[in-house]
């Protein structure tokens, strides 16, 4: 009874807790955050300087004894006490409108596929620390299909890709479960280093993270474009040890990801063989959906069009699909919870 009476006030939370960005839905009034998951601390002191996007200013700016870094490696928590701070960062931020006695919130975590009831519980631990009252955890996949408003609960095949920061999750679910899945820790991250490496080991050059991270949104293609894009960018001559520029072109950064890009279809290859046969008719009428920020690569629709002959449609706001899917767990906790992986207990009041 008194967890009901708590449930009319809370600010109830859904967290798309990614490994690039960390994404708050609040119940009723949908999403009020989208920030970098970083997080900027003072060596010598401890102290936690910035996090979010005053944290990302910082990248490659900061003197040695202030290091700006990712709490989370491909979806898990990588430090503890970090994350727990950022996550008490953002429920804080979600709450700061409201007068001190409203109750702790109810909070829906998407999670990766792939990790490990441990992790699972570093993840259930750190939000409780950081001020949940109650704790539900669900599968990025499910919620981004949830997000896309995808019939989960129908005995039909949903055939969703996720391709977040740090992981990329390939699912195909019916009846409210997952049938077949792989998990891969190559997704954003992975392609933005890929082509770090490409110009380190091609044109001598070293050049940061976040220049990276440019050229890939805005040169990178994963299929032949029908007109090749270019840019000029500015790093470090490894031989010199002076400033240099040179031009990128679309070709290159295909090249440099080529690698990565092949696990991933070789991953959505592997789920279409291991679908059962009465759900693979589903999957020739329906289009595979591609969710996430890794979906907005250019091409990459129609690469994996191309790999499987089966339509491929890119859902809309892609990066926010986990946190919508988490947002509908909170406007249909008792439906929805028989899809969830981990339903907490309520934590002491």
């Amino acid at each position: 009874m008194l967890n009901k009476l708590f449930g009319l006030f809370s600010k109830d939370i859904g967290i798309d807790l990614g490994t690039a960005n960390t994404l708050v839905y609040v119940k009723n009034e949908g999403i009020i955050i989208n920030e970098p998951s970083i997080v900027a601390i003072n060596k010598k002191t401890g102290q936690i300087l910035a996090i979010g996007t005053e944290a990302r200013k910082m990248v490659g700016r900061t003197p040695g004894f202030i290091t700006v870094s990712k709490p989370l490696i491909a979806g898990v928590v990588s430090d503890f006490e970090v994350t727990e701070q950022m996550l008490k960062y953002f429920i804080d931020r979600a709450h700061q409108k409201s007068f001190s006695l409203v109750p702790r919130p109810r909070v829906v975590i998407g999670i990766p596929a792939s990790i490990t009831e441990v992790e699972k519980k570093a993840v259930e631990d750190a939000a409780y620390n950081a001020g949940a009252r109650e704790v539900y955890l669900i599968e990025e996949p499910m919620a981004a299909a949830l997000g896309a408003r995808l019939p989960v609960q129908e005995a039909s095949a949903n055939f969703i890709i996720d391709i977040g920061g740090g992981t990329t999750d390939v699912a195909v679910i019916s009846m409210g479960g997952v049938v077949a899945s792989r998990s891969l820790k190559i997704a954003g991250d992975r392609l933005t280093a890929d082509i770090s490496q490409f110009i380190r080991d091609e044109h001598n050059m070293l050049i940061g993270e976040m220049t990276a991270e440019n050229i890939k949104i805005t040169v990178g293609s994963a299929y032949p474009l029908a007109e090749e894009l270019t840019m000029r960018i500015r790093g470090r001559d490894l031989l010199t040890g002076l400033p240099k520029e040179i031009s990128v072109g679309s070709q290159d950064v295909r090249k440099a990801m080529h690698g990565s890009i092949r696990s991933i279809i070789t991953a959505v290859r592997s789920t279409i063989e291991e679908t059962p046969p009465e759900l693979i008719a589903d999957l020739i009428n329906r289009s595979i959906i591609l969710a996430g920020g890794g979906s907005l690569l250019r091409g990459l629709d129609e690469l994996i069009h191309h790999e499987t002959n089966l339509p491929v449609t890119i859902i809309d706001d892609p990066l926010t699909s986990v946190v919508r899917g988490c947002g509908m767990v909170l406007e249909h906790i008792d439906e929805l919870k028989p899809i969830l992986v981990w339903s907490a207990k309520e934590a002491y009041i």
